[in-house]
C-alpha cells in the first residue's frame, strides 16, 4: 500500500477534525480481535469492508496525522517510532489471525468512503496480494561482519626508519580492511543467494546503520524473506548451515513479521516502511 494523505485534496469536507489511519487490508476482520486492538488515537480499531476485502483502520486527529503535521512529525523521531509501535501492533495482530496487505506508514485517507474505493479500484491487485501471502510470513536475516573471521595482511618488512615502517603497517591494515569487507561483501551474498532460492520471494535491504542496528560491527546484509510456514524448519536449518559455511558473518533469523517487504510486487520505499520498531 502506498504512503499518502488525501487530505489535501478533500475539499468541502477538510473542516473534519480527523482523518482515517490505514492499517491494512484482509478478507475478513474478526470483531473480537479489532475490539481488543488499539489503533492510532487508542481506541479499538475498526473495518471498513468494500469489494469483498476489508480495510482495518483507525481514527486519525487531524491535529497529529493532518497532511501538515504529519510532514512535522515525520521528522520527530521520537513521535515516528511511537507512531511506528502503534500501527506495528495493529498489523502484527492482523498477520497473526490471517493473511495482511499492510499499508506503509503514515497512509491517512479523508475518510471511510476514500478507503472503500481504494479498495474498489485496487481490488485484483489486493486480492492476488493476499492470496501470495496466505500461509506465509516473512523472515529476516541479518548478516554481520566478524572481526579477525578474514586473512590478516602479514607484517610488512623492509626498511627507511620509523616513519616508512609506519606508513608500510597503515598501508598493510586499510588493505586487510578492504580485503575484509569483500570477503565478508562476498559472503553476504551467497548466503542471500542461497536464501532467495528456499524463499517464495525475496528482497534485500540496504543495510541499517549501527546506531540503528545496535550491533558492534558493521551489517553486510539485511535480507527479508518470505517463507511459506511449512518450509519454515528447513529455512531455519538452511540458515544455520550458512552460518557455519559463512564464519566471516554472523548470521541472526528474525521474525516472523508481517509481510512489509512483499506488500508490492516493486520493492517499497524504505523510508516510511515499518520494518522491526525497537522492543
Amino acid at each position: 500500500m502506498r504512503s499518502t494523505a488525501d487530505l489535501a485534496s478533500a475539499g468541502p469536507a477538510a473542516h473534519l477534525d480527523a482523518g482515517v489511519w490505514l492499517h491494512g487490508v484482509t478478507r475478513e476482520a474478526d470483531r473480537a480481535l479489532l475490539a481488543a486492538t488499539a489503533g492510532m488515537d487508542g481506541a479499538p480499531v475498526r473495518a471498513v469492508p468494500a469489494a469483498g476485502l476489508v480495510a482495518v483502520v483507525s481514527t486519525a486527529p487531524l491535529t497529529e496525522y493532518g497532511e501538515e503535521a504529519l510532514r512535522r512529525n515525520l521528522e520527530d523521531l521520537a513521535w515516528l517510532e511511537r507512531a511506528a509501535r502503534a500501527h506495528h501492533a495493529v498489523v502484527a495482530a492482523l498477520s497473526r489471525a490471517g493473511a495482511v496487505v499492510p499499508a506503509r506508514l503514515a497512509t491517512v485517507h479523508h475518510d471511510d468512503a476514500r478507503v472503500a474505493g481504494q479498495l474498489a479500484a485496487r481490488r485484483t491487485e489486493l486480492t492476488a496480494l493476499l492470496d501470495r501471502l496466505a500461509g506465509r510470513d516473512e523472515w529476516g536475516v541479518k548478516g554481520y561482519v566478524v572481526p579477525g573471521a578474514t586473512p590478516r595482511a602479514a607484517e610488512p618488512g623492509g626498511s627507511g626508519g620509523a616513519g616508512a615502517a609506519y606508513l608500510r603497517r597503515r598501508r598493510a591494515q586499510l588493505t586487510a580492511r578492504e580485503e575484509g569487507q569483500r570477503i565478508a561483501a562476498d559472503a553476504a551474498a551467497a548466503v542471500h543467494a542461497a536464501l532467495a532460492g528456499h524463499a517464495v520471494a525475496a528482497r534485500r535491504h540496504p543495510p541499517q546503520d549501527r546506531r540503528l542496528s545496535g550491533a558492534p560491527t558493521a551489517m553486510v546484509l539485511n535480507g527479508a524473506y518470505l517463507v511459506g510456514q511449512e518450509a519454515l524448519a528447513a529455512f531455519s536449518r538452511l540458515v544455520d548451515t550458512l552460518a557455519g559455511r559463512h564464519p566471516e558473518i554472523r548470521l541472526e533469523l528474525t521474525g516472523p513479521w508481517p509481510p512489509y517487504s512483499f506488500a508490492e510486487e516493486r520493492p517499497p520505499e524504505p523510508a516510511l516502511t515499518v520494518r522491526e520498531p525497537a522492543c
